[in-house]
């Protein structure tokens, strides 16, 4: 695979970044299997593999350790935090105590000295991105992090923490880990420009929208179940994502392309995009996945595209991803009247 920068950290990444959610109880429950997975996908050449401490409560990460022993070096590793891991309150978010914990906890389990890149997995309204990045900061120094990066972060939000990286002369984040796929376009209104303004290296998860992009669930066909995820997200069963999905089918087929690799390839023709995320469950599917790599989209079947989703457009919901509290929560867009505020 041709390697690409990481926006102007000096690393540089192929294509595909193998994503690991779907390693230990919650997707593929042989912890040697997932190995033999990961040892598969570093001989194709994927040299970045993206973890995070809550996938698998802890598991997922000692996997991949347990995968890269002997084979560190080659390896650009990327982990995240941010996510609750355990009941304590104070387990979870962006503030510099948890921060120090769980970078610890994350080398411990990955058996590793330091990361390539560490992640704040979803903003946290409540903590100052100051106390954050003054916490990531002095990781850097430390040795333990040698880039730092942050997931599905609002664009205005991913402009006011350069702003504070540089009002406080504080590392600036380097990467954006956004949702983006044919179906989830919306970025390339304001995400996708802002990180290309900052010269920031992008890893998109979800190029397949959750399974919708490989054909498997159709209008009038097998639908989604609850299973492993525990719950069906309402962008599963749009029937708005579905009509997209009948139209995109004729496009795959004229251009003699699976529907995954067309979505794959789509995500990686955009200029601002870096990796596409892949997350393999079976040695199956990575070989499909593997089986795309390379494919090139011409401007005719790019145009076909967005015909069926204009650029910058989500033809129907996307509750994957993390929503900001002025839009999950009713009493922050709505004024507040004497009676409720007497009540």
């Amino acid at each position: 695979m041709r390697m690409r920068p990481l926006g102007r950290t000096g690393i540089q990444v192929s294509p595909y970044c193998l994503g690991t959610m779907m390693f230990a109880p919650f997707g593929n429950p042989d912890p040697d299997d997932c190995v033999r997975i990961i040892h598969r996908a570093l001989d194709a050449g994927i040299n970045v593999i993206d973890t995070a401490d809550v996938y698998g409560d802890g598991e997922t990460e000692r996997i991949v350790g347990k995968a890269l022993k002997g084979r560190r070096d080659d390896v650009v590793l990327a982990t995240k935090f941010s996510g609750a891991m355990g009941v304590d309150p104070n387990r979870r978010g962006n503030s510099r105590r948890w921060i120090v914990t769980a970078i610890e906890d994350s080398l411990q389990r990955l058996g590793v000295d330091h990361v390539d890149l560490y992640q704040v997995h979803h903003p946290e309204p409540g903590t100052d991105i100051e106390e954050t990045l003054a916490a990531l900061t002095d990781l850097m120094r430390a040795g333990k992090v040698r880039a730092i990066g942050h997931s599905s972060m609002p664009a205005a939000e991913i402009v006011e923490a350069q702003w504070a990286a540089e009002r406080g002369g504080l590392a600036r984040f380097r990467t954006e880990q956004p949702p983006y796929s044919i179906l989830n376009r919306g970025i390339e209104r304001d995400v996708l420009p802002v990180c290309e303004r900052y010269a920031m290296g992008v890893l998109t998860w979800s190029p397949l929208a959750l399974g919708l992009l490989t054909g498997r669930f159709r209008a009038g066909g097998e639908q989604p179940s609850a299973g492993r995820m525990h719950w069906v997200p309402q962008h599963m069963t749009d029937p708005r994502n579905h009509a997209a999905v009948e139209q995109l089918v004729p496009i795959a087929e004229d251009a003699g392309l699976s529907l995954t690799h067309l979505a794959l390839a789509f995500v990686i023709s955009h200029p601002a995009v870096t990796s596409a995320i892949i997350g393999p469950r079976t040695m199956a599917h990575l070989e499909d996945l593997l089986a795309g790599a390379g494919t090139t989209l011409d401007d005719a079947t790019l145009d076909r595209i967005d015909e069926i989703v204009p650029p910058g457009v989500n033809p129907g919901t996307l509750d994957i991803a993390y929503v900001p509290p002025a839009l999950a929560q009713a009493d922050l867009r709505r004024r507040r009247t004497d009676n409720r505020a007497a009540a």
